[in-house]
């Protein structure tokens, strides 16, 4: 054989061996991943453009505050520009330097990072990119390893690749960073931010940046709530890898490391935020009627864990802050005053009157509605061992004014201790639109989560119905001024039946016998008046005004309804008194505007229903007539002790035995109430002095109207009501006529007891 044929036979063999050695393998990758893009569950395109993401419902306030969340999975994306460019530098620093020069997948940065360990070399960084994570978290895999961790991981390059043709590279970040889970129910940048920092994304300083970027590596491991000083060492590991590759400089570097690591960290529960009696409702009782009357157009319904609606509600976020500051505030003191009546009570906290029997047939009534017997129920535990539970001492965490307690007690004593709680429910309206601007369902959702505004909470109302009555009237053309004598009234029942013949409330005797004007009868609540005025009238007519006037519950049209006996609604009594703020039309109150789905699209608007109950005038002369319950009557209070001297119109009422206390204060920009009360009716002061209604309700109302009026950026008027245009022939200045009874009058500050 010729030197040339041996050399032409050697380099075939060459190229033979170097197809087996180099070549094969990258054809049989090739091939191999041809394979896998063939035959495997790849997701396919229109996958890839709508990725499965859980996001979160927000409801929004009308001065566009997050009031609260809905979630399966707290998050809620933002777009690239709403991100921090301190993120974003952070991110492509420690996870992917070479962002923006790869399609996907760094061969570079992959070679190195297998190589690496081969030659011996350690920290050669991982060979993931930003999009083979988020491939990753799109799509997640199991526990795999071996060739199944081998074919799985060249899916991710896959899905990578195809993900990087279908997104920009900023959409792509803007996605890994909405998807990322920061741990402490904080998924998602947005979330994050202001979980651990109090803030939003595009407000991220470069060391808070640094912090989330930081978790990327372990989140639970790098937990800055739990690890606080391994958090800080990851912090600052992501700020050498910022300066290393020039997003900072050797002394912002140095600067921001000796920066102690600070979190304002506030985790999310539905809980806690403004408005939770209001945000609770909307979920569990607003959306649920909406999803099931408004399918999307697939016909499934929409999740409100899942699918990212948006609500917007009518509620004021600074409103709602100065109510429920306002309740904390005066229940803080008056709770204390009811516990000193308290210690001398035998059966406390029910009244002395409360039998050993009644008082049995609360607990367990108190037992039963609790959580811990339901569990214990379903569980198919007998009633006797159930009892033995709760009989038993545990330790516990409980409410107070001050602060939580911690102690030991047994989930029975813990219901006795929570019935001697008093509790409110507060709402506030304006008038004009029917939108709610503050709602306060109760002292604090955690322990209390009965919500004590919405339509289903109806309690004894007292002397605030009587403003029905004293409509009527002036329907009737009755004056304000009109005067009548201050007598007893009888009024005939059905036969078998004893005349109803109310009495004046204690206190109110010495005016007995006087002649008196309908604005000073109202004033003083007195109620043989408004005996007088039923009588003319017939109940069933106040019946029918309160119910146009958006009275829903029940109301039996008997005569004692004069004396406030009907159970109606603080949601149903405000919205009913905002008709005479409204120039005579009833709007329904409302809460939420509109809902939009994730994309912003809009997929429902509300509007109030409205009803004209009368006139404009007649609306004006019932302002009025409610002016002398504030200037001389039971709500002067508001005047002298918290100094509130513009124009207002309201009424008090206290039903029997001091169980219920009741404001309604009207004003020409906001109509609110308020009722005070403890949850069974047999655990009330035992006086009036402290029982009234000026005493438990009206505080709260003044305290959330000083809170108003001190900010100017509400721009509440402290204005008179608007005249009507057309001349109102009714006489309305009573004061001649009110000087007689005013110059015999010792103390105004009375209240009635019905």
């Amino acid at each position: 054989m010729s030197a040339e044929k041996v050399k032409t036979n050697n380099y075939k063999k060459f190229i033979i061996w170097f197809w087996i050695l180099f070549a094969g393998p990258v054809v049989g990758l090739l091939l191999f991943v041809t394979g896998v893009i063939l035959f495997s569950d790849l997701p396919n395109t229109e996958e890839l453009q709508n990725p499965k993401t859980l996001l979160a419902t927000e409801v929004y306030s009308c001065d566009m505050k997050v009031l609260g969340k809905y979630y399966a999975e707290n998050r809620t994306n933002v777009k690239f520009n709403e991100i921090s460019p301190n993120v974003v530098n952070a991110l492509i620093a420690t996870e992917d330097a070479r962002y923006f020069d790869h399609s996907g997948v760094d061969i570079y940065s992959l070679g190195r990072a297998i190589s690496g360990p081969l030659l011996g070399r350690s920290n050669t960084g991982g060979g993931s990119t930003i999009t083979q994570q988020l491939a990753k978290m799109l799509f997640p895999r199991e526990d795999l390893h071996g060739f199944s961790l081998i074919l799985r991981k060249i899916k991710e390059w896959v899905i990578a690749v195809k993900l990087e043709r279908e997104y920009t590279k900023e959409e792509i970040i803007a996605m890994y960073l909405n998807k990322f889970d920061y741990v402490n129910n904080a998924v998602g940048i947005k979330s994050a931010a202001e979980i651990y920092f109090g803030t939003t994304p595009d407000s991220l300083r470069q060391e808070q940046a640094a912090v989330l970027v930081g978790m990327a590596k372990n989140p639970a491991y790098f937990n800055p709530n739990r690890y606080h000083d391994r958090s800080e060492g990851r912090r600052n590991t992501v700020l050498q890898q910022m300066l290393k590759y020039k997003y900072l400089t050797k002394t912002q570097c140095d600067s921001l490391q000796k920066i102690p690591l600070q979190l304002s960290f506030h985790p999310e529960n539905h809980n806690e935020g403004l408005a939770p009696y209001l945000r609770e409702y909307i979920r569990d009782v607003f959306l649920k009627k909406w999803a099931e009357e408004n399918p999307k157009p697939d016909g499934t319904k929409y999740d409100v864990y899942r699918d990212g609606l948006k609500i917007y509600t009518t509620i004021d976020s600074r409103m709602q802050r100065y109510a429920e500051e306002a309740v904390k505030e005066h229940l803080t003191e008056l709770q204390a005053s009811f516990n000193k009546e308290l210690k001398k009570k035998k059966n406390a906290p029910f009244a002395w009157n409360v039998n050993k029997a009644e008082i049995d047939g609360l607990m367990k009534q108190g037992m039963k509605r609790s959580e811990r017997y339901r569990i214990l129920k379903k569980a198919g535990m007998s009633e006797e061992a159930i009892m033995k539970v709760f009989k038993t001492k545990v330790a516990m965490t409980v409410f107070s004014w001050n602060k939580e307690i911690d102690t030991t007690m047994s989930p029975w004593d813990s219901i006795r201790y929570y019935k001697g709680f008093l509790q409110t429910g507060f709402m506030s309206i304006e008038p004009q639109t029917g939108y709610i601007k503050a709602w306060v369902g109760g002292n604090n959702h955690k322990y209390f989560q009965y919500d004590h505004v919405q339509i289903g909470h109806a309690r004894q109302v007292g002397s605030t119905f009587k403003t029905f009555v004293y409509a009527l009237a002036i329907q009737e053309g009755y004056s304000p001024c009109y005067r009548l004598p201050n007598v007893k009234t009888c009024i005939d029942m059905p036969a078998g039946q004893p005349q109803y013949c109310p009495e004046n409330a204690s206190g109110e005797e010495k005016y007995n016998g006087r002649i008196i004007t309908l604005q000073q009868a109202l004033a003083m609540s007195i109620n043989y008046v408004s005996a007088y005025l039923i009588k003319q009238f017939g109940p069933q007519a106040v019946a029918d005004l309160a119910h146009r006037m958006g009275v829903v519950s029940k109301i039996d049209p008997t005569p004692s309804i004069c004396l406030g006996t009907p159970e109606i609604s603080v949601f149903e009594m405000v919205g009913a008194e905002a008709t005479f703020a409204n120039k005579g039309t009833w709007i329904q109150p409302t809460f939420v505007t509109r809902i939009e789905d994730k994309n912003g699209k809009v997929l429902a608007d509300f509007s109030p229903k409205t009803e004209e109950v009368m006139n404009e005038e007649k609306a004006y002369v019932m302002l009025q007539l409610m002016k002398g319950v504030v200037d001389i009557g039971t709500g002067i209070r508001l005047r002298y002790r918290y100094k509130l001297m513009n124009p207002i119109a309201g009424k008090t009422g206290t039903t029997q035995n001091n169980s219920d206390g009741w404001f309604m204060g009207i004003t020409p920009d906001l109509v609110s109430g308020c009722w005070v009360g403890a949850e069974d009716r047999s655990v009330h002061f035992d006086h009036g002095d402290q029982g009234q209604g000026a005493q438990m309700a009206l505080p709260i109302w003044a305290k959330y109207m000083q809170k108003v009026y001190a900010d100017k950026t509400l721009k509440i008027s402290k204005g008179d009501f608007e005249k009507p245009a057309k001349k109102i022939d009714i006489e309305m200045d009573c004061r001649k006529y009110n000087k007689e009874l005013e110059s015999g009058t010792e103390d105004y500050n009375s209240e009635e007891i019905n």
